[in-house]
């Protein structure tokens, strides 16, 4: 990381207070007085805010504006330190005494510290473990700018083509060896040894582009295949003469001048990409009776139709560069004996869609050897991973006959089994978070004991820094993931500086200028997620079941509230019944607002209605909580509440029959890292609320294509949504105008043609500039595994005894 620009602002803050002591006594003094240890930026803007109130003027002082600025404040007694958030990942860290007014810089290091302090009471430990990854990344190409932030490849592409060019010029040779050593179970692709200098390579392309152009453009690669090897040439440059011309075009291109495009696109086509290991451990991984159980949902969705997708995008790829290879796609899970019903003891399921893609799943073991029988909650699995890595090592290749060519890690588990598996067969390795527990649980790093029982955060932060650090890429659904925004920090950002007292503490934990970070959003299953309008493909026979789900009677105590009207818009919500999910608070913004309860009525699928049913804490908790909202607020004529798991197909048709009757989806998450069903719901043509903080901030086009939401201001969401079903009422043609911006932002951006199509570039492209320059990080590799032997290893076993 490189050393930051002073912030001008500092000095004039100093000044400041040496100047107007009294103003800004009043207002420390009244930051002081709220009593807390530490505030967050919204107590600080609500302070500053009192104080603007209180006293015009006051709100808007250098210091107050430099407070608003804070994304925190750690408080004792005299002594305030504040975190300031200049821009993406730059932090200036401030020490400012009240009787003194002293302003003074200090050191991250200290800062932490000074946190420690209070949260230990006094008991920090003065000769802790201070992780630091900086050093390692001094000499490497680092983005520079906040918004190239997630664009980690087409940094890559223009920084090193240059360089890849000069080097050329000056006889290297890794270019040629790299197109040299691909092959596929014996079978030589691209280049033969008789092409042995770059000098060679270009006089070969020359003569091999002269017959081609004047054979016919849709002559297949066996009318020419004799001619090409004879110059050096192996199949994988294209499966019709056409195709050929262009891929050599492509690399004549590249020897003469290198450009990022054609780079990119070259790499594209280069045949290196056959099978793909896809790591998801932890859950009830499986195709049917499995969603909505604990540790399973979106996750389970994205990666199935992610194998779908890439599976799709492998074959294409391969067709068109010729090659009669069939793709493999094995997507590597637990076995879980006690399989209550679903298919998740079974070692070998074929997955549906794809013509051979598999979940592979392998069992844990505990210390003895002994196969785990039942279902593990995702915050106490760490004890397994290890052998479980090796174990699902050696029944992957012997699945595959061989190693896959990329390892893709989903989750932290999944991206620890993924980094460990990456590193002992020679694999590049991406890694998809899909959510990063740090930034959900307030404080969970800085009271990491308090919650080490139930969450095991230890373990999950330390798994984290190390597969952060390890991947060769890491793929992302939204800018916000990795950097945040001007008002809120990224849960990858979050990584980088934090402490927990005790165990360690990090200066430098991953940086999100790193180029490895790429932004690939998902999108929903074609197939089921279409539009409403598209009469011809709905499911009509599926019809009288939604009335019933939607407006029939309590069915054997898995529903709650029975529909009084027909005649109103529905508003429609599915998800988990957790806490972060906050489909209870939607309920009770519902239940406050008359407006909102008078236009339209509320259907909920979520959980379980009958808390014994349910074998997770969280759920049980919101459960109870339901009922008590449903009861005081009289909801029962006008909520729906099915305690059921809808099959997609089911789910899809839901969707549009909501989309029938002039509803919305509303997703009100405390926070949502993508929101799957935000994109589902969109595809159908749903005009959609969803939260502001996440995915759906990047998803939606606020009062375009759908609209954001505060779920931490319930009543002026309530009337958000109230306002937008009154005018609809007023103005025939603004839903459809809502809904029509949806689908056509969901084309546009979020679909999984698009994502498989920048994975498997990705995937080459990361995997070539691996090979050509020296992006293996082996320094950073040792030091991490020290972090694994020395931090990780011992948190985890202690798990187990």
């Amino acid at each position: 990381m490189e050393a930051d620009v002073p912030n001008v602002q500092v000095p004039a803050l100093a000044a400041y207070l040496a100047e107007h002591r009294s103003q800004a006594h009043r207002v420390l003094h009244h930051i002081i007085g709220l009593g807390r240890p530490f505030l967050l930026r919204s107590d600080l803007t609500d302070a500053a805010d009192y104080l603007e109130a209180d006293e015009p003027g006051l709100g808007e002082t250098p210091l107050t504006a430099m407070l608003r600025r804070c994304e925190e404040a750690a408080i004792d007694a005299s002594w305030i330190y504040l975190a300031l958030r200049r821009r993406v990942a730059r932090w200036d860290y401030l020490r400012i005494h009240l009787e003194a007014m002293d302003l003074q810089q200090v050191s991250v290091t200290e800062y932490l510290g000074f946190k420690e302090h209070l949260a230990t009471g006094g008991n920090e430990d003065p000769f802790g473990l201070e992780i630091d990854l900086a050093p390692f990344y001094r000499d490497q190409y680092k983005l520079q700018e906040a918004e190239s932030i997630g664009r980690g490849v087409e940094f890559l592409n223009r920084r090193l083509s240059s360089r890849l060019f000069e080097e050329i010029g000056k006889g290297d040779q890794r270019l040629l060896h790299f197109l040299r050593m691909h092959s596929y179970r014996g079978q030589q692709l691209m280049l033969n040894a008789s092409i042995k200098s770059v000098v060679e390579l270009r006089n070969a392309l020359r003569q091999a582009l002269i017959p081609l152009r004047r054979r016919p453009t849709h002559a297949p690669y066996a009318d020419v295949a004799t001619e090409l090897r004879t110059l050096g040439f192996e199949p994988g440059w294209g499966a019709d003469v056409a195709r050929i011309r262009d891929t050599m075009g492509l690399l004549l291109d590249i020897l003469e001048a290198p450009s990022p495009r054609a780079l990119e696109e070259f790499l594209g086509r280069v045949p290196m990409i056959f099978s793909i290991a896809i790591l998801s451990p932890h859950g009830w991984f499986g195709q049917s009776n499995v969603l909505g159980r604990p540790d399973t949902g979106g996750q389970v969705v994205y990666i199935l139709d992610q194998v779908r997708a890439l599976e799709r995008e492998m074959h294409q790829r391969l067709m068109e560069q010729g090659i009669d290879i069939e793709p493999r796609v094995i997507v590597l899970t637990r076995l879980i004996p006690e399989a209550q019903g679903t298919l998740c003891n079974q070692r070998l399921e074929p997955i549906a869609g794809t013509r051979n893609a598999l979940i592979l799943r392998v069992p844990f073991r505990n210390a003895a050897g002994e196969e785990l029988q039942h279902w593990v909650s995702r915050f106490h699995l760490w004890p397994y991973l290890e052998r479980y890595a090796l174990d699902a090592e050696r029944e992957l290749l012997a699945e595959l006959g061989g190693r896959p060519d990329l390892i893709i890690g989903n989750y932290s588990d999944g991206n620890l089994v993924a980094s460990l598996m990456s590193q002992r067969l020679k694999v590049s390795q991406c890694n998809v978070a899909h959510a990063l527990e740090k930034t959900k649980y307030l404080y969970s790093d800085l009271y990491w004991r308090d919650n080490e029982d139930r969450y095991h955060f230890s373990a999950q932060f330390t798994a984290d820094i190390i597969a952060m650090n390890t991947a060769d890429f890491i793929i992302t659904s939204t800018y916000q993931e990795i950097a945040g925004t001007d008002d809120s920090v990224g849960q990858y950002e979050s990584y980088a500086r934090f402490t927990m007292p005790g165990l360690y503490r990090v200066v430098a934990g991953v940086d999100v200028y790193d180029p490895k970070f790429n932004i690939v959003s998902p999108g929903a299953n074609e197939d089921i997620y279409f539009p409403y309008t598209a009469d011809e493909r709905r499911l009509k026979h599926l019809h009288p079941e939604i009335e019933e789900l939607i407006y029939g009677g309590e069915r054997r105590g898995d529903t709650r509230g029975v529909l009084a009207r027909r005649d109103k818009p529905l508003l429609f919500t599915m998800a988990r019944l957790d806490r972060i999910k906050n489909v209870t608070g939607l309920v009770d913004w519902y239940g406050r607002s008359p407006a909102l309860r008078e236009l339209a009525d509320l259907v909920v699928v979520g959980g379980h209605v009958d808390a014994a049913r349910s074998g997770d804490d969280e759920e049980r908790e919101q459960i109870g909580i339901m009922h008590d909202l449903m009861s005081r607020h009289g909801l029962d004529g006008q909520v729906r509440w099915l305690g059921v798991h809808l099959e997609k197909q089911l789910a899809g048709e839901l969707y549009r029959c909501i989309a029938d009757r002039r509803g919305a989806f509303v997703q009100p998450a405390l926070f949502e890292a993508f929101g799957l069903t935000v994109i589902e719901a969109m595809s159908c043509g749903l005009p959609t609320f969803a939260t502001c903080f996440g995915g759906p901030l990047e998803i939606i086009e606020d009062g375009v294509s759908g609209f954001h939401i505060d779920p931490n201001h319930g009543d002026v969401s309530a009337e958000t949504i109230a306002e937008f079903l009154r005018q609809t009422a007023a103005d025939p043609g603004l839903w459809p105008r809502c809904s029509s911006a949806a689908l056509e932002r969901i084309e546009s951006r979020y679909t999984w043609r698009l994502y498989a199509e920048r994975m498997m570039t990705l995937a080459r492209v990361y995997g070539f500039w691996k090979y050509v320059t020296d992006l293996e990080r082996a320094e950073t590799r040792r030091y991490l595994e020290m972090l694994y032997g020395l931090q990780y290893r011992p948190l985890a076993r202690a798990m187990e005894g």
